[in-house]
């Protein structure tokens, strides 16, 4: 009994020490906006909204030879909310690690055009990511928003992971509530940043967000917000992706790999990849 308490002790002892570093480390790590980035994530996005137009600058368009390899390339567009006919769910389970993936949304508008919101760490240069550095306040986080020529096509061609390409189910009017949420966090950003958390403000959690900002409850907290790699299978459980198939038969249908290799070079990659 003695032991048990003393044990208690000690328990709540750590706990409090673990709470007063942290505290400490929030008063004294602050994000910035002002870091030596890598390449790929220096040029900030950012979006000017005019009633239904929404003008994006610094769509992110890299040409790729290899994952370390490119030649950087940027793009402004304006998209009109009224236009948009589809939001895709992308899933990107990680090759060799159990649980871990990527996650995010495509967004399709009429006349065949596309871009994807990729919320994910800002890299320093020599950094790479660790689950346990994202908790202690050592990644900024970055809405990345780019072509489906650079985000898809990185993680299909280039880093070999297998990529899956969901249709939502959802209506127009969220859709668009969706996108413009998602542009105006990048703004939000841009102007303050944040850091990233492998908690509490990952990538899967931040589509979550932004989901339930407008249907409250929509999508409950799942283990996936962590170990994002099934994702899809709690998409699909809910209902936000077509379930008349059987899971293993929706996942076969929207695989991308092998179309995202035989059209790499085409100008309707975006369409190719959806056999389309």
């Amino acid at each position: 009994m003695k032991y048990l308490k003393l044990l208690g002790k000690i328990i709540l002892a750590l706990i409090a020490f673990v709470a007063v570093a942290y505290t400490l480390l929030v008063l004294v790590v602050r994000p910035s906006n002002d870091r030596d980035w890598t390449v790929d994530q220096a040029v900030l996005p950012y979006a000017e909204i005019d009633g239904d137009q929404v003008s994006i600058h610094n769509i992110r368009n890299f040409a790729y030879t290899s994952t370390s390899d490119y030649t950087p390339n940027y793009y402004d567009a304006t998209f009109d909310l009224r236009k948009i006919k589809n939001v895709y769910f992308v899933v990107e389970p990680f090759s060799g690690y159990v649980g871990a993936a990527h996650t995010f949304l495509s967004f399709e508008f009429e006349d065949n055009r596309f871009v994807s919101v990729s919320v994910e760490i800002r890299k320093e240069k020599g950094e790479s990511f660790s689950a346990t550095k994202g908790v202690l306040r050592q990644y900024e986080l970055t809405y990345v928003i780019a072509d489906e020529r650079d985000v898809v096509k990185l993680r299909s061609n280039y880093r070999h992971d297998k990529v899956y390409v969901y249709p939502i189910k959802t209506t127009p009017e969220k859709m668009r509530a969706v996108f413009l949420s998602m542009i105006e966090r990048a703004n939000e950003l841009k102007e303050k940043p944040e850091f990233y958390n492998t908690l509490t403000s990952n990538c899967t959690t931040n589509i979550a967000k932004h989901v339930n900002a407008i249907s409250p409850g929509r999508v409950s907290w799942n283990i996936t917000y962590l170990l994002p790699e099934n994702a899809d299978r709690y998409v699909y459980d809910i209902g936000l992706i077509d379930n008349t198939l059987s899971f293993e038969q929706t996942r076969e249908k929207y695989f991308i790999n092998d179309r995202a290799t035989q059209y790499a070079d085409s100008p309707d990659f975006s369409l190719k990849i959806r056999g389309r």
